[in-house]
């Protein structure tokens, strides 16, 4: 899954961004200080880093200079200073785009995608999404918004909410990847402040349920202490 660093003191920011970046589809940490920031940049080895100037401590300047000895990454500056000497500063610094606050969320994520695009990594899931999703088992229907399930007597449809269709839809787009209940909700749910992780357990039981899967059968594997998985078929 494709990661972002958002390297941003303010918390409202950064719950915004995370909103953003994970209903998209995209794996989302944060840190609040450049110091940090630089430790995740080694240890996690980010595909774009979201880069604020205004830091506490060592600020986005200097983080930037050390990013650019670290790796060869993409770099989005956020900044409230909207003056053209800024800009000019930023990306002649090695940044590789620069947005002003307040921004738009499209506007952001626009920005981001294509330096992912331009530096060839991977931009959310693939072209073939947005048509809808097939893996000889779970048949899903993005523009109709149905989903049918493959079984032995033939194909059978599904009546799902439109919270368990969004849930089937974000399993099913990063298959083999295990996603916490903190990434589920904020996927899945159209408002997920205040909900806790119970949610996410009673939700897949219904889910299950209506799909007819036991836990012998189901593609949907529960891993103890972290999340749930989508195992596509064979």
């Amino acid at each position: 899954m494709t990661k972002i660093l958002a390297v941003e003191d303010e918390p409202e920011i950064v719950l915004a961004l995370r909103l953003v970046f994970e209903r998209a589809g995209y794996e989302f940490i944060s840190s609040s200080d450049g110091r940090a920031g630089l430790r995740l940049v080694h240890q996690e080895k980010p595909d774009l880093v979201l880069l604020d100037i205004g830091l506490p401590g060592m600020d986005g300047w200097t983080v930037l200079e050390r990013i650019r000895d670290l790796a060869d990454l993409p770099v989005l500056m956020l900044s409230a200073q909207g003056q053209e000497a800024d800009k000019v500063r930023g990306l002649r610094a090695g940044a590789d785009d620069y947005v002003t606050k307040p921004f738009t969320n499209n506007e952001l994520l626009a920005r981001a995608e294509a330096l992912l695009r331009r530096a060839g990594r991977t931009a959310g899931p693939g072209p073939d999404w947005e048509s809808g999703y097939d893996d000889g088992l779970v048949r899903i229907d993005h523009r109709a918004r149905t989903v049918q399930i493959t079984e032995q007597g033939g194909d059978r449809a599904v009546e799902l909410t439109n919270t368990e269709f969004r849930l089937l839809n974000v399993l099913a787009k990063h298959a083999g990847a295990v996603l916490s209940a903190r990434q589920l909700l904020t996927q899945a749910w159209d408002d997920p402040t205040g909900l806790g992780p119970e949610r996410v357990k009673f939700a897949m039981l219904r889910l299950r349920r209506k799909l007819r899967w036991d836990n012998t059968n189901s593609p949907i594997k529960a891993v103890r202490g972290v999340g749930y998985r989508y195992d596509r078929p064979g």
